[in-house]
């Protein structure tokens, strides 16, 4: 049996989920789950890793519907809520799901399309009176496909064993001191790996709780912050930017209490202004633990839990993950302040990209995972500049983060909300472009120019600086660098 369902059954009597303001047992996890994987499992002895698409709301029916697919030997899918019907043909098609299991409120809010040989279970109607004997499962079987965001081509599948998952949860649960008394709101997409590990897989895998919530919704989150015994709580930037608005403008001290209280809060899934850092330890007292991560690798570097917490720094590897930055020439930089290329090699690193072989291999050097991220080593702490591609502005000769000076435009006192881009320059390669979404007053170009100019005077490029008050934004309210590109 996989160590997730062994850790699971050392909790049986624990409250596991809250879900719809209901509680559900680690039993009830795993008794529900087994009749789940009896049902797919039907006359066969194991589903020898079936691709079966999760499309349900983020309650207990996912949690249930990933261990029975699990316990029976199929791969999960877990598939977007928001995705559009040429998305899901993607997905469906690529992995090569036949099964989905779905819900009757998400078949009617979802395009799902009409393939032959697709089968759509109800979750609602699933038959889940028969256990039979489930199958043995070793680690290096495939567990899960995930899909990248596909901001360059089309999304990849990224696929992960039971090997890879397992080392992401426990790398995690050593390194940020998971506990079973702890209890973590879930709000993040489950089709990504931020919510499916950080804060679904790890918190079950020690006997902790999850109270599963909706998709993010600032209003409800700060009332669940201040009615609940919250002890962990990890966000992407953007609702962090959220958050900061709400509590600017409240005067409700006990959200505050709540946030102050946790014993951790994280920041994830891009790279989080120093700015936003110190916003937020004024306003709660909390030092936020910024990480990196990404759907091929799950969690890889991370600031200490029990050292310093750094802002603008992704800190130090994590239990069992190797790092090493690679230059444009293919040397290995052994110096600290130089940027390079981060690759990443440990048992938490993904197996492939389905149907990719070649991009699977040009992705690999000599088994080292090459991310397309630039970071530098400061002070034995890696500082993430970002993107290759998007997040690295290569002007006049200088490799610039877009994160610096994002940061320095974050500290005017007048901008809400920016993101910096490069845009294609016949002498310099690449000029710096910002988009700002300003408070209330008005900004004029000219001020902005002289704000940078005194803070990034290191820099002896060129500048154009543009004002938007609204902004193309996806799902979470996060400003698009590649669709800003568009707008210059």
């Amino acid at each position: 049996m996989l160590k997730v369902f062994t850790q699971a059954n050392l909790y049986e009597n624990r409250i596991a989920i809250e879900s719809e303001n209901k509680e559900y047992s680690y039993k009830y996890i795993l008794d529900k789950s087994d009749l789940i994987a009896s049902f797919l499992l039907g006359k066969r002895s194991d589903l020898l890793e079936q691709r079966i698409g999760i499309l349900v709301n983020p309650n207990i029916d996912y949690v249930t519907i990933l261990w029975g697919i699990w316990k029976s030997g199929g791969v999960a899918v877990p598939l977007s809520l928001s995705a559009t019907e040429n998305e899901l043909k993607h997905y469906i098609s690529d992995s090569g799901i036949n099964i989905i299991i779905s819900s009757k409120s998400c078949e009617q809010k979802q395009n799902i399309p009409n393939i032959d040989d697709l089968e759509l279970i109800n979750i609602e109607n699933l038959e889940t009176h028969r256990k039979t004997p489930l199958p043995k499962l070793s680690l290096e079987r495939r567990a899960m496909i995930i899909y990248t965001s596909g901001t360059t081509n089309k999304p990849k599948g990224v696929v992960s064993t039971h090997k890879n998952i397992e080392a992401q949860i426990t790398a995690l649960t050593e390194a940020w001191h998971w506990n079973k008394e702890d209890h973590i709101p879930l709000f993040l997409p489950l089709h990504h790996i931020h919510g499916i590990i950080n804060s679904l897989c790890c918190p079950l895998f020690v006997g902790a709780k999850t109270t599963m919530l909706e998709s993010f919704n600032v209003d409800h989150i700060c009332e669940e912050v201040s009615s609940k015994d919250f002890t962990v709580f990890t966000a992407v930037p953007t609702i962090y930017f959220s958050l900061i608005d709400k509590l600017e403008t409240s005067n409700d001290k006990n959200i505050i209490n709540g946030f102050r209280k946790m014993r951790l809060m994280m920041s994830g899934s891009a790279a989080l202004a120093p700015e936003i850092h110190k916003k937020w330890k004024k306003l709660t007292g909390q030092e936020l633990l910024e990480r990196y991560g990404m759907t091929e690798v799950g969690m890889a570097l991370s600031n200490k839990i029990d050292g310093e917490r750094r802002p603008g720094s992704v800190g130090i590897p994590l239990p069992g993950v190797e790092i090493k930055l690679e230059d444009d020439e293919g040397k290995i930089i052994i110096n600290e302040g130089e940027a390079g290329q981060v690759m990443i090699r440990g048992p938490q690193v993904f197996l492939e990209y389905i149907n990719l072989s070649e991009k699977t291999k040009d992705s690999f050097k000599e088994g080292w995972f090459l991310t397309g991220d630039v970071a530098l080593l400061e002070k034995g702490y890696f500082r993430l500049l970002g993107r290759d591609s998007i997040d690295v502005i290569k002007s006049g000769g200088y490799k610039i983060a877009a994160l610096e000076i994002e940061d320095t435009l974050l500290r005017h006192p007048n901008i809400k909300e920016c993101a910096v881009i490069g845009k294609k320059d016949d002498k310099w390669g690449e000029i710096v472009v910002s988009a700002i979404v300003i408070r209330e007053k008005e900004l004029s170009i000219e001020e902005v120019q002289k704000w940078c100019s005194k803070r990034l005077s290191g820099y002896k490029i060129p500048r154009i600086i543009k004002i938007i008050k609204e902004l193309p934004k996806n799902s979470m309210g996060k400003i698009t660098k590649i669709k800003l590109k568009k707008l210059f």
